[in-house]
């Protein structure tokens, strides 16, 4: 499909999304496991829009959640209940009852509070529920601060220390069926060596477990992998990740989950958005778009680089060392630094790539601006999966 026409018709700023690539993506996990009892529980976090979730439901996948709203969409996008897991440090005991209520496959606790919450609300509800202790193996991911969680000091998960201690005391609590281990060490991993590290040490702990009499039958060994965002860099290959693990795990009579969120959907998606004005100062040159950090924060949040290519083709003769910046009052808001890219002209359009992962989702209304249209591309037909705001829609459910 031409994103210009797509462009002409809905209008800018719009995330982008290909049917295609994100069911492709699921099936590369899903085949490598081949006979290994296994689920793959995309991680809504990542891309949570409706349409997204049913193609994946429709395709087989369970959902990795973090949150009882994350709950609410993948059971209103047909997801089966009993292919949800329900990760996260902070879970209400409302979300968990809610999450009883539904009949999830599973919960990834993260400390002694949240067991005692859980057992609490599974008792009330005459329910067991089935929990696997997310462990902290004091792994490095080699990732950006924010988004790594395998460390000490990070606040997710039992430090690997502590956490058979946690599993006799959890042992004796009711309504409570202690039977997985879970890890996740951080996202955007383009090395895999930190992941197999930490899944020998959770290999390890589990024959430890079954030593002392806990009944380990799954594994979840989280997500993470991550995708190329510049050039040079190169995504580790999915099919070869799956098969290490399965063959590292042979033999143990696990089941093995795995969360990827990242690498199903962020490739498959552009944020295209107009120029608005060039401007040039003594110092820099700014291309000044439509879209802005309440549209993509990573660049803000995190330095994230995305590419930005012209929709249409442009002479590559003409190039200018630009930064590119939205209309928010920050200096904050920016999609790009310093980057050299083709002049451009009020009007063009330009598509911010690999935008399908943590883009719409981590989106808001900061300076009373309507958040975007979504679109999904599925195979030679498009349509939008997601309205655009209205000013309207920006003062809904306020009072004067």
């Amino acid at each position: 499909m031409r994103l210009a026409d797509i462009a002409a018709r809905v209008g800018t700023p719009a995330y982008v999304y290909s049917a295609d690539a994100i069911v492709q993506r699921y099936r590369e996990y899903d085949e490598a496991f081949g006979g290994v009892p296994h689920q793959v529980c995309y991680a809504v976090k990542a891309n949570s829009n409706l349409a997204i979730l049913s193609l994946l439901a429709r395709n087989g996948a369970g959902f990795d959640i973090v949150s009882g709203g994350e709950l609410f969409r993948v059971l209103k996008a047909g997801g089966d209940p009993r292919r949800i897991v329900f990760s996260g440090v902070g879970k209400t005991e409302a979300e968990i009852d809610y999450a009883l209520s539904e009949g999830i496959l599973s919960f990834n606790c993260e400390s002694d509070a949240e067991l005692d919450a859980l057992s609490r609300v599974a008792t009330r509800r005459g329910r067991e529920a089935n929990v696997a202790l997310r462990v902290n193996p004091d792994v490095d991911a080699v990732t950006h601060p924010y988004i790594s969680t395998g460390l000490r000091e990070n606040k997710f998960g039992i430090d690997i220390a502590e956490v058979e201690a946690v599993y006799g005391r959890a042992a004796r609590l009711p309504g409570l069926a202690l039977n997985g281990v879970s890890c996740h060490i951080g996202s955007q991993l383009l090395d895999t060596r930190p992941l197999i590290e930490a899944l020998e040490k959770v290999l390890a702990l589990i024959e430890r477990l079954r030593a002392a009499g806990h009944p380990i039958r799954h594994l979840d060994v989280g997500g993470g992998l991550g995708v190329p965002y510049q050039e040079g860099e190169s995504s580790p290959d999915i099919g070869r990740f799956v098969r290490t693990v399965c063959e590292r795990a042979a033999g143990r009579d696990l089941e093995i989950t795995v969360e990827p969120g990242r690498s199903m959907v962020g490739e498959a998606g552009v944020l295209m958005t107009q120029v608005l004005y060039t401007k040039r100062t003594t110092a820099k040159e700014f291309v000044i778009v439509d879209a802005a950090m309440n549209d993509l924060i990573r660049p803000s949040l995190y330095r994230a680089y995305h590419g930005i290519l012209p929709v249409t083709r442009r002479d590559a003769s003409s190039m200018v060392l630009a930064d590119v910046v939205g209309p928010v009052c920050e200096s904050g808001d920016f999609l790009a630094k310093d980057r050299q890219m083709p002049r451009m002209d009020s009007g063009e359009v330009l598509a911010i790539a690999t935008a399908g992962a943590y883009g719409f989702v981590q989106a808001s209304n900061y300076n009373t601006r309507p958040r975007v249209a979504e679109v999904l591309v599925e195979g030679s037909a498009w349509r939008v999966v997601r309205e655009r705001e209205s000013y309207e829609d920006l003062v809904r459910g306020e009072v004067i």
